[in-house]
């Protein structure tokens, strides 16, 4: 089935079946494979992408439940004020081991700071709830955050 779907600011017309996962489309018919495959379950966070603006896990997203609306995956944050801020501070406090939850990380953090442009501890800690890093960057990852919010400031 023709599905239209609006990926990072552009359309895309999609041969997909309507149950596909949003994950698999962004990655397999798209190309766009910064959104990455985790545990399929939504449980992870590395297929984190923003649809309308809030924090969806794309790997239990219906493909046709997106359609009229806005999605915004990794590829697209680097066009954002706040995703440039984001990917400057991952940079700059170098949070980075193997990369692979990254893409979900900062789509979790910013929209986080999208709701609340100075997080405290507490409340990095539970609005990055449910993104796993397996390498344990979690410090780094709240002084990213914080430095991303601080330059927003």
């Amino acid at each position: 089935m023709a599905l239209s779907l609006n990926i990072n600011g552009r359309n895309h017309q999609v041969d997909a079946d309507e149950a596909m996962p949003l994950l698999w489309v962004l990655r397999d018919t798209l190309g766009q494979t910064g959104t990455k495959f985790g545990c399929g379950a939504g449980l992870c966070g590395a297929c984190s992408v923003h649809v309308d603006g809030e924090l969806q896990r794309s790997c239990q997203v219906p493909a046709a439940s997106v359609v009229g609306r806005k999605v915004t995956t990794i590829e697209g944050m680097r066009d954002t004020a706040l995703g440039k801020r984001l990917l400057d501070a991952w940079a700059d406090v170098d949070v980075v081991q193997c990369g692979y939850c990254q893409p979900g990380q900062i789509m979790a953090a910013a929209a986080l700071i999208a709701g609340n442009p100075a997080p405290s501890d507490t409340a990095i800690d539970e609005g990055m709830r449910g993104n796993i890093c397996r390498c344990g960057t979690y410090p780094r990852i709240r002084a990213a955050i914080k430095r991303a919010a601080g330059a927003g400031a």
